[in-house]
Parts: C-alpha cells; sequence; structure tokens
C-alpha cells in the first residue's frame, strides 16, 4: 500500500469501517510509514479533543487577529469593498 491510497480510505480505518484484509495492510503500512502514523496520530487526537468538547481560549489578541485575516482573505477573494469606502 501507498501513502496516497492509505490516505484515499484514512476516513473509514478511523471510523472501524474497513475490511479486515485492508486492515491489515493499512496496520502494516503504517508500521513502515513514520509520515502516515504521524498523520492518523494527529487526526485521532483531534477526534479525541473535540468529543472531549473542552473550551480553550486563545491567547490574547490571536481572535482578534483571526477574524481580521479572514475578513481581508474573504474580501479579496470576493472582490467586496470594506465598510466604508462603498460608493
Amino acid at each position: 500500500m501507498k501513502c496516497d491510497e492509505l490516505l484515499g480510505v484514512m476516513n473509514e480505518y478511523l471510523d472501524g469501517e474497513t475490511r479486515s484484509v485492508l486492515c491489515k495492510e493499512l496496520q502494516q503500512h503504517l508500521a513502515d510509514c513514520h509520515s502516515c502514523r504521524l498523520v492518523i496520530d494527529n487526526i485521532r487526537q483531534t477526534i479525541t479533543l473535540y468529543r472531549a468538547g473542552e473550551k480553550m481560549s486563545l491567547p490574547s489578541g490571536l481572535h482578534e487577529r483571526l477574524c481580521a485575516i479572514m475578513r481581508e482573505r474573504w474580501t479579496a477573494k470576493f472582490h467586496i469593498e470594506p465598510k466604508g469606502n462603498q460608493k
């Protein structure tokens, strides 16, 4: 199994919905491929954190910076004039 093949069935693997033969191939690939193991581990950790439902505070000012960046990109993507500059 190649990395791109693993990534193609990764969701099913993480949900436990793969056939046993495919599961063995995935596990063998993960045993030999550090990069794919990292991807799977990160996704598992993300799912665990999400399911725990604990709110985490962002560092001071980060929320505002993220909102500003998203606003800028949205404006650029959809060619929207910023408020106050509309004619």
